[in-house]
């Protein structure tokens, strides 16, 4: 996530557009995330934000991996948690889901200079096992490195078969190579894209077929740095990610005896597009999410419990698919991006994306698509253009 210019302290809430975009105020009356807990794998989270007191649960982080959770080396995973589960105290950071509660976990970031910290500090694989075995419902991974992990491969699907939903951050290299990232090309890890206020896809945002949604990621209030002083305007697919997360918080909370696989179906389906739902782009995915329409249609189907609505993606159908990434070796490790958090590196992986930018504006001139259904058209790349 890059951080812009300071933004005024004294009014950072008029600067969180999306939540009128996306209709929070009347999807508060249904669901407000209240009894979901959300990990968050980053840079440690600061409970004592106005906004995050009493919503983080850094008690219930497992000891193998509880090592100074509550200290955010970077403000990034506090910018996060505010973002989901934020209670908007004190004129702070108002989260998408502010009844939700978030689950620390503290992994190592290029933003960790100490050599003993880094050393004791625990790894994403470590940290999404722990998640995997607690009884939070969704992880948030708002972090992106170039370099592939087997081991951080299987942890994360562990989560999945825990019945977890896992979201990660796509990246931020659109401009810079579109090198795809990681943990958002593994199986079952749900890549979240950036879109700005007007609907387009950031030029930053990593693209490609690993893309399964987009959410608000352009124009975010967060804190300038872990002093906590200051906010500053920031951009990236990070905080779509955190935002992609609270979606699903806000959707499981209003039906707590779903499963994973039927939340993620609803927010698929709902999504906001004009593209057929078998054609995702490697742009927006399945679209925008759209918890909104979830949360107000009372007799919405949220199909099988037990199957898997992205299986082709995940390679799990029957010989339909692959996995959504092929590595090939690599002999050094990244530290990743400026993102909170930093995959173990055994192997690179070649680009998977496609670079054909085929724009279909969603106008006047044609049927206007919504986030919440009363404002915000969408622009669209397709997947195989």
């Amino acid at each position: 996530m890059a951080v812009g210019p300071e933004a005024a302290a004294s009014d950072i809430q008029s600067e969180q557009w999306y939540l009128k975009a996306m209709g929070a105020e009347e999807m508060w009356k249904y669901s407000t995330g209240k009894g979901v807990k959300v990990a968050v794998i980053d840079s440690g989270i600061n409970p004592n934000t106005s906004s995050l007191k009493g919503q983080v649960l850094a008690d219930e982080v497992p000891k193998s991996v509880a090592y100074h959770v509550t200290q955010d080396y970077d403000g990034h995973g506090t910018d996060m948690a505010e973002l989901i589960a934020g209670t908007g105290a004190g004129g702070g950071i108002k989260g998408l889901a502010p009844g939700a509660k978030v689950v620390p976990y503290r992994i190592y970031g290029e933003g960790l200079k100490d050599p003993k910290e880094q050393a004791r500090t625990p790894s994403a694989t470590s940290a999404i096992k722990a998640a995997a075995d607690s009884d939070v419902k969704i992880i948030n991974m708002s972090f992106a490195s170039p370099y592939y992990s087997l081991d951080e491969e299987e942890a994360i699907k562990y989560a999945a078969s825990k019945g977890k939903l896992l979201f990660a951050g796509i990246g931020n290299t659109g401009d810079k190579g579109n090198k795809g990232q990681y943990p958002a090309q593994y199986p079952y890890a749900i890549g979240v894209s950036a879109i700005n206020q007007s609907g387009e896809v950031g030029k930053f945002s990593t693209h490609g077929n690993y893309v399964d949604f987009a959410a608000p990621g352009v124009g975010i209030p967060s804190w300038c740095d872990n002093t906590f002083t200051k906010h500053c305007i920031a951009y990236g697919t990070s905080p779509a990610t955190a935002l992609a997360s609270a979606s699903a918080a806000l959707v499981w909370s209003a039906h707590p005896d779903w499963t994973a696989n039927q939340v993620l179906r609803a927010l698929i389906d709902t999504a906001a597009r004009t593209w057929p739902k078998d054609k995702p782009g490697t742009y927006l995915g399945y679209g925008v999410v759209r918890p909104r329409r979830v949360l107000i249609n009372k007799n919405i189907d949220p199909g099988p419990a037990n199957v898997d609505p992205l299986a082709k993606e995940n390679g799990t159908a029957d010989g339909e698919g692959d996995a959504k990434a092929t590595p090939t070796p690599s002999p050094k490790p990244s530290a990743g991006e400026k993102s909170g958090g930093q995959t173990s590196a055994a192997a690179k992986t070649t680009d998977s994306g496609d670079s054909t930018r085929t724009w279909v504006t969603i106008g006047a001139a044609a049927a206007v698509l919504l986030i919440t259904g009363a404002g915000f058209a969408v622009l669209r790349a397709r997947r195989n253009a």
